[in-house]
């Protein structure tokens, strides 16, 4: 055939096939614009080309970055010298340990000497493939995924094996971002490339965290049971397999309900599992006999103060450290006892007493610390109430008065503002000490408005007050809420004779091998206050005690102090020194609710008594110097000495003539009669207004003003 007639044929043949595509109604795939079948299979095939060769470069990489972790990781030996956390030993000021803070970790214990229900309850709980994954769990993770893409599940989760989490242990944080899981797995896979399964359960059973502070299940073992790891029977090793999920929630020292019903859920598992028998999996896990635990007690608002200053004051360190503290471990159970024993029914108590120096004596932040760990002694704000006016009575001392000074109790109105006093009377004339004894508002009033209420705030600050101070009228009666701390310290600044203390609990850090990495140095400071002043407020604050509101703070020694109490009866205070300790003790309710009878010198005054006949019965009776000598500007002018004795100074004669000192007889000293008078008589007369002095004149007795009052900067 010719080659034209094969162009012939085949042409024909093309158009018999197109008229039996359109006779059938279909054309290639049954649509007009759809590719063949050939052309889906092309694109088939290079997606299957392409993610093949995707897949192998992702396997590469997974194989060279699993390669190059397994390469990285530490021998077994440094993974199992490493402790995760740093322990902190808390001593007292007499070296008796007082609590640890931190990491517990008991007995190391090789795999073989594992007791096998504890292996056995692990791994049924948190890992039932663990004997045949490669460090990832692909049945686990699968399956979460697929819940997560049908909705069954908001995130993928739960799909750590007991390698991973190992991984996340030794080497990560507990961040759930993608890429720390990404790089967990990594992990996982060189730990199982490079360990074999037992060193990888003994490194999680020795390392793992069970609340608490307890690492390791020998130290959870002795934490929660009294006895080493190796003699955990079936229902205590389901309880400790349980506490991985929520350490917290599942612990028995805090529900032990909760532990109860997660222990019975690992004994399921591990009976589904093959591990245990059914009878075995029937123990009676509430029977199981729990290590009693001693309650936290009040020294934890202590630590939990003092302990964040390690930051400050150490460099960055993991070390193990032993911290040596001010706290007095009497006076501290005294504290607690006196808190405890005289806080109002529904209301809380907080105390904070401080030495000479300023150390810490004793802390107390509340009734109860298992039940709240809030620490109302360093942390809560609240009206001091009257015990504010030891501010404002310094601030009217400095600028003049005298205790004996007389002042008016008198109905009073500042700026539109009218205190009253707790009894709604006024008693008129009375003196300052006996104002500042029985709280009278309305002088302190006056006081405050006289001096200026900026004047009051800048002598706060000068004592350590760092809590805003508003300077409105009534901030004389204690309106600004202030905390515990810094009002007992204000008070040790006057103990201190006027110079101003600083609270301190750290005296001394040493490291694991005994070197000091820290000792506190103590800093000198200048009187804030002259002399004067600090016996006139000390007067003041003895005589609240002796005759005043503070009388049931009386401990049969000197002490000096003042009350306060907050409208309704919310907030009651007592703030007192005496032997060289300041304590501040307040009460009142967590939502400032009234509490009925809550007065200063009620509760608090006997709770600082019942405190301080304690804290001060090994030291010496110490009595107040309030001797007041006061500066030659306030003294009240005396005649004999402004004029001074006769023969002390020149004077002048009747005759206008100038007498030497000591010659003033004429007969000892002979006055030349032709010398000129030493001055004329129409000067003597004009000087004089006419007439000669014939005695001396009589000065008004009368205190020159007080300087001006400096205004706060």
């Amino acid at each position: 055939m010719s080659k034209r007639g094969e162009q012939l044929q085949n042409k024909g043949a093309r158009g018999n096939r197109r008229a039996a595509s359109e006779r059938s109604g279909t054309a290639g795939s049954g649509s007009p614009g759809t590719p063949p079948p050939s052309l889906w299979r092309r694109w088939l095939k290079r997606g299957l080309v392409w993610g093949g060769g995707l897949a192998v470069l992702g396997l590469v990489f997974v194989a060279f970055a699993v390669g190059f972790a397994a390469s990285s990781l530490p021998d077994y030996g440094t993974l199992k010298a490493t402790q995760p956390g740093q322990t902190i030993l808390v001593r007292a000021r007499d070296g008796r340990e007082l609590v640890e803070i931190g990491p517990s970790f008991g007995e190391w214990l090789e795999y073989d000497d594992i007791p096998a229900n504890m292996t056995n309850a692990m791994v049924a709980v948190e890992d039932k493939r663990f004997r045949s994954h490669f460090g990832v769990d692909p049945v686990r993770l699968t399956g979460a995924v697929v819940e997560w893409v049908t909705g069954s599940r908001s995130r993928i989760g739960g799909t750590s094996t007991i390698t991973q989490q190992l991984a996340r242990n030794l080497f990560l944080n507990n961040n759930r971002t993608p890429d720390r899981k990404a790089r967990e797995a990594v992990l996982a896979l060189a730990l199982e490339w490079k360990f074999s399964k037992d060193e990888i359960l003994e490194l999680y059973l020795n390392k793992v965290y069970f609340g608490g502070g307890a690492y390791g299940i020998d130290s959870a073992s002795r934490k929660f049971f009294s006895h080493p790891a190796n003699e955990l029977s079936v229902g205590e090793a389901a309880i400790i397999a349980g506490l991985v999920k929520a350490p917290s929630q599942y612990s028995p020292t805090a529900d032990v309900q909760a532990a109860v019903d997660r222990a019975k859920v690992v004994l399921g598992l591990m009976r589904e599992q093959g591990y245990i028998t059914t009878d075995q999996a029937q123990v009676d896990v509430s029977a199981v006999q729990l290590k009693e635990q001693a309650g936290q007690n009040s020294v934890r608002y202590f630590t939990d103060w003092v302990l964040p200053q390690l930051d400050i004051i150490l460099p960055e360190t993991y070390e193990p450290i032993e911290v040596w503290t001010t706290l007095d471990v009497g006076m501290q159970r005294a504290a607690t006892s006196a808190i405890e024993g005289n806080t109002p029914k529904g209301a809380q108590g907080a105390l904070v007493s401080l030495d000479r120096d300023g150390a810490i004596l004793a802390m107390v932040g509340g009734t109860d610390y298992v039940a709240s760990n809030y620490n109302r002694a360093t942390a809560a704000l609240r009206q001091p109430g009257s015990a504010w006016k030891l501010f404002v009575y310094l601030a009217a001392l400095e600028a003049g008065y005298t205790p004996e000074d007389k002042v008016v109790d008198t109905p009073v109105t500042i700026d539109g503002w009218s205190p009253r006093n707790s009894n709604g009377r006024n008693v008129g004339e009375t003196d300052l000490r006996t104002a500042f004894a029985y709280s009278i508002n309305t002088v302190a009033a006056q006081l405050g408005n006289e001096v200026g209420f900026g004047t009051v705030a800048s002598m706060a600050r000068r004592f350590g007050v760092n809590s805003k101070v508003d300077t409105y009228p009534s901030m004389v009666l204690g309106s600004s809420e202030m905390r515990v701390i810094e009002m007992t310290q204000a008070f040790a600044g006057i103990a201190a004779k006027g110079i101003p203390v600083e609270p301190y609990g750290i005296t001394k850090v040493t490291g694991a091998s005994g070197e000091v990495l820290y000792r506190r140095e103590g800093k000198s400071q200048s009187p804030a206050l002259p002399d004067h002043v600090v016996a006139g407020i000390t007067d003041l604050l003895q005589a609240a005690v002796q005759t005043g509101t503070g009388r049931a703070a009386d401990i049969g020694r000197p002490v000096a102090g003042k009350t306060g109490t907050t409208s309704s009866n919310k907030d009651g205070w007592f703030i007192g020194f005496s032997s060289g300790i300041t304590t501040g003790v307040w009460m009142g309710r967590d939502d400032a609710k009234a509490v009925a009878g809550l007065q200063g010198g009620r509760a608090p005054a006997q709770a600082f008594a019942s405190y301080m006949r304690f804290a001060v019965k090994d030291r010496p009776v110490e009595q107040f110097d309030v001797t007041l000598e006061l500066p030659e500007w306030q003294l009240e002018p005396d005649e004999e000495a402004l004029f001074g004795e006769p023969e002390d100074y020149y004077y002048i004669d009747e005759e206008g003539n100038m007498v030497e000192p000591g010659r003033r007889d004429p007969a000892q000293s002979p006055i030349d009669p032709n010398a000129p008078p030493a001055a004329s008589e129409d000067f003597l007369e004009e000087a004089t207004g006419g007439v000669l002095p014939t005695q001396r004149p009589q000065r008004e007795n009368r205190r020159p003003p007080p300087p001006a009052v400096k205004p706060p900067g």
